[in-house]
């Protein structure tokens, strides 16, 4: 029987862990993250579904002390895979798989290498991302590839609605590679990182809006940063502003001649005028963490136009 040791946490965690169970193949041990309480955990738990198939699961704060290579080793697995587990895993922690190490990733690679790929491609307008299947190696997310998978990204999708259709992605692409890593039939292509891009982690503070873009920039950041993630924001008379949901007007409005929010009577959003008089239709927003709507707004700032700061 083929025997793997897992390292994942999130969505894809849980679906390609179950994939990999379903396919028979023995998960000698999971290695996972706990929780952090100060995260907003919207998604699924791999230590639970490792306990519900009675299969031990451990969370080291670090995976590559020699203690814990040793203890990887020492189960003999034939595959290491990583499924959104969030720390390099080691040479010396891959060299214990006697088949290979492979690692899901959120992006069709050599694109949006390194961390929160689904973001940085709403962030950058893309119209496609995927799942990727490759080979560890020292470097992040540079080995050959097995297999990848596309789905589509929407004009006003945002990241946790493009996340969903990655993590069905990593699934499919999971379930059609086994049986060709299992009987040595995979080929893997090697990737031309010159033809991607790395990116980094990104922080709340990271959602901070510009307003001296354009709508389109304003517009692609919204969606990349709206929950479950911590969301776009702004400060507004001295408060935080959170814009959670905008739309796209085509005609440009010429209600300012700088970046301003602008309560148009009667009217379902707010209008925000952004660079060269490109605009957006603010449809959902929070005023210091609370719900606000474009009447409430109205009735506090008034209909004159409330300037917006560039950053």
């Amino acid at each position: 029987m083929t025997r793997a040791v897992v390292f994942a946490y999130h969505d894809v965690g849980v679906r390609c862990l179950g994939a990999l169970l379903e396919s028979g193949v023995e998960v000698a041990l999971v290695i996972s993250h706990r929780d952090d309480p100060g995260e907003n955990i919207f998604f699924g738990s791999v230590a639970a579904l490792a306990a519900a198939h009675g299969i031990e699961c451990i969370f080291p704060d670090d995976p590559n002390t020699a203690e814990n290579i040793a203890r990887v080793g020492g189960l003999k697995p034939d595959f290491l895979f990583s499924f959104y587990y969030r720390r390099m895993l080691r040479p010396e922690l891959l060299a214990c798989a006697a088949r290979g190490a492979f690692n899901m990733h959120g992006s069709l690679l050599p694109k949006y290498r390194g961390r929160a790929p689904v973001n940085w491609a709403v962030l950058h307008g893309e119209r496609e991302t995927g799942a990727t299947l490759h080979e560890m190696v020292a470097k992040p997310d540079a080995g050959r590839i097995v297999d990848q998978e596309a789905v589509p990204i929407g004009p006003d999708d945002n990241a946790a609605e493009v996340f969903a259709r990655v993590t069905a992605a990593a699934e499919v692409v999971m379930r059609r590679s086994l049986p060709g890593l299992i009987n040595g039939s995979a080929v893997l292509k090697a990737q031309d990182l010159a033809r991607g891009s790395y990116f980094g982690g990104r922080k709340p503070a990271d959602g901070r809006i510009d307003w001296h873009r354009g709508a389109q920039a304003v517009h692609n950041l919204v969606r990349a940063v709206a929950p479950p993630y911590p969301g776009a924001f702004t400060t507004l008379a001295g408060s935080e502003l959170k814009i959670l949901k905008t739309r796209l007007l085509e005609d440009r409005i010429c209600l300012a001649t700088t970046p301003a929010l602008i309560a148009v009577p009667q009217a379902p959003h707010l209008v925000a005028v952004c660079a060269d008089s490109s605009a957006l239709a603010v449809v959902t927003m929070q005023l210091d963490g609370i719900s606000f709507t474009p009447a409430q707004f109205l009735s506090r700032f008034g209909p004159d136009p409330i300037t917006l700061a560039a950053s």
